[in-house]
């Protein structure tokens, strides 16, 4: 295994599991954490994205050009979290199983549509 691939793997770890045990503290009522959960969600997102930045340095890659392409993709990623997330939310927390259910694949079609956005589609047929 690469150094690079091992630091990631490490760091990605870390940041995902803050950021599921902050989720988890904010959507189960009876740990009545919610606040102390939202915290512990934001430091893993930060960790993940520091783990983002660390392994495309280590890569070699060049830092991302920040333009309206690039902002464009990061809200259409963070809107269709938001809705994938707020299916989920409908399920655990309100009790709309169906609608929950239908909002949560909805917002999973819209991540799914981030694959060809970020690194497009080839035709295989050459």
């Amino acid at each position: 295994m690469e150094k690079k691939t091992f630091i990631t793997l490490v760091m990605s770890v870390i940041g995902g599991m803050f950021f599921a045990l902050g989720m988890c503290m904010c959507l189960l009522p009876e740990w009545n954490m919610f606040n102390e959960g939202v915290v512990l969600g934001v430091i893993g997102a930060v960790e993940l994205l520091i783990t983002w930045l660390v392994h495309r340095k280590m890569s070699g890659k060049q830092p991302l050009k920040v333009n309206a392409k690039v902002v464009g993709k990061v809200l259409y990623g963070i809107v269709a979290a938001i809705v994938f997330g707020v299916g989920m939310a409908m399920v655990m927390a309100f009790d709309m199983m169906i609608q929950g259910i239908i909002v949560g694949v909805v917002g999973i079609v819209l991540l799914l549509f981030l694959i060809p956005m970020c690194v497009g589609l080839k035709d295989s047929s050459k």
